[in-house]
């Protein structure tokens, strides 16, 4: 089967995501992309350019998947002639669900509603519609039945011609590999617990709330190091370098690390504070506990339904104070905590097994 894909913005978790799925695949897969930048206006017009692109394509393709962040709706007004294959979303996110930021300009001219109907709309023209987890799916249908209850009328068996026609499909994550045999164990390299961020240095991450926790920690006088790992840039930087300088003497890695060396510090981290407000399926959460790596994770977003909240109560917290006491018992108790492993939550979605349900899901779609 030879599919394509097509994304107007090919970088971070979503080219990531693709060389995965084409690598875990037995089908054939193709990409027309754009780079990812601009993602506001590669909403809005990219679908024009891949429109073009698509139009001079000549390789034989038997289904089609498209990203989110494309505006399917034009990119078919443009293409229909062409196209007599299934075509389909998959939703890495959904904008029904984005946290926006409060000084965010398209918040004060009221147009973050917009982006949000562009996921609507295309999910109304595709053949199939995929999210990769549960609470993606969920917030992606209660976000649109509440802005859909705001305008003045709409058909009402909209939402359920979506959900029948929806299905999920997780993030997959490498299978952990060996550890080097040279590389120090935990207690070798400090007794102290070792706390990780690997996340980026953005808004919806909520460092603030990470810094403020390990802020309070320290001022308490509790004892800890901090790999402060994941991408930044200037601004981020700007926004919340005082702050990471607050903890500088905390710090015992920082900055650019090749892959082998991410999960290196990956497998000497003792302890994962999550703080995000936003994450839809959390793939660096997820590659930390994989390597052995403690998750305290708010219950709310994909957590609870990722890492089953009912059968491991002791990961979750729900306000900022249980977060700190758990803190505060994992690092007193840092040995115990280096006895446990919470690896075994991750199988179940590892590329190896994960990529078979893909090729399944396709082949389903070609039988319809």
């Amino acid at each position: 089967m030879n599919i394509l894909y097509i994304e107007p913005f090919f970088g971070g978790s979503h080219k990531a995501w693709y060389e995965q799925v084409k690598k875990h695949s037995q089908h054939h897969f193709d990409v027309l992309s754009m780079d990812a930048r601009f993602w506001k206006w590669r909403m809005y017009g990219g679908a024009v350019t891949l429109a073009e692109n698509f139009l001079a394509y000549t390789e034989p393709v038997d289904l089609i998947l498209v990203s989110d962040m494309l505006d399917l709706t034009t990119f078919l007004a443009l293409c229909r002639h062409k196209i007599s294959v299934p075509i389909g979303v998959y939703y890495h996110e959904n904008q029904f669900a984005y946290p926006w930021q409060e000084n965010s300009e398209d918040i004060q001219q009221g147009r973050d509603v917009n982006y949000g109907m562009m996921n609507y709309l295309s999910a109304l023209v595709a053949d199939f519609i995929v999210f990769n987890s549960d609470y993606n799916r969920n917030s992606f249908f209660e976000g649109l039945q509440d802005v859909l209850n705001k305008m003045p009328d709409y058909p009402h068996n909209t939402l359920a011609g979506l959900q029948a026609k929806s299905d999920i499909l997780p993030v997959g994550i490498q299978v952990p590999r060996p550890i080097s045999p040279a590389l120090p164990s935990k207690q070798t390299l400090t007794k102290s617990p070792l706390i990780l961020w690997n996340h980026r240095l953005e808004y919806d991450k909520n460092p603030d709330g990470f810094f403020d926790l390990l802020l309070r920690l320290k001022a308490d006088g509790h004892d800890f190091r901090l790999a402060f790992l994941g991408e930044s840039n200037e601004k981020s930087r700007k926004n919340y370098g005082r702050k990471l300088d607050a903890l500088s003497d905390h710090i015992v890695v920082q900055g650019h690390l090749t892959y082998d060396e991410y999960l290196d510090w990956l497998a000497l981290s003792d302890l994962l504070p999550v703080t995000s407000i936003h994450d839809f399926f959390g793939i660096s959460v997820m590659e930390a506990i994989a390597y052995g790596v403690k998750p305290l994770l708010p219950k709310r977003l994909s957590y609870p339904d990722l890492y089953d909240d009912k059968k491991n109560p002791s990961l979750f917290y729900r306000t900022e104070e249980e977060l700190y006491e758990k803190m505060v018992d994992a690092i007193i108790h840092i040995d115990a905590v280096r006895k446990e492993s919470y690896a075994h939550l991750t199988e179940r979605y590892w590329w190896t097994s994960v990529g078979k349900e893909y090729d399944e899901y396709f082949k389903k779609l070609l039988k319809k």
